[in-house]
């Protein structure tokens, strides 16, 4: 069972990163071209939190499952010393569920403004915010490996 949750949050996160990254930038290219916000836009940044999520429930279930979980607390002091065993029992985690919530909350605040410009902004700020935590703790040396 590990194994095929493991394989779905990993091949996930692809999709993940994809969509993010184009709602990132198309929400960064409304707000500083002071575009007009329409139906795309709305999509976009609907997919990518929808997309999001899904990847953080696969998650959730992945490191309950996981070996690093139990290894965290039932060997704390060599899971801290380990970078490696670290990144991914707590700090990968950790950092995903800040990213989730940032990604959350410019979502909900994008949809409270009115006109284009803020709402591109909310979308513009939280969804870079987010992306860079995402991107900051992936386990690159087991993706690149």
């Amino acid at each position: 069972m590990y194994n095929i949750i493991q394989h779905a949050h990993s091949g996930w996160a692809y999709l993940l990163l994809l969509v993010l990254g184009i709602a990132t930038i198309n929400s960064l290219i409304g707000w500083l071209g002071k575009k007009e916000f329409g139906n795309k836009d709305f999509s976009l940044a609907l997919v990518g939190l929808i997309v999001t999520h899904i990847q953080l429930l696969l998650g959730i279930v992945l490191w309950i499952v996981s070996p690093y979980s139990s290894m965290l607390f039932n060997n704390t002091s060599e899971v801290m010393g380990n970078s490696g065993l670290r990144l991914l029992a707590l700090e990968h985690p950790l950092m995903m569920i800040i990213g989730v919530t940032l990604l959350t909350i410019g979502y909900s605040k994008h949809k409270k403004k009115v006109i284009s410009s803020g709402k591109f902004k909310m979308l513009g700020i939280f969804y870079t915010l987010a992306f860079v935590v995402v991107l900051s703790r992936l386990p690159w040396s087991q993706w690149l490996a």
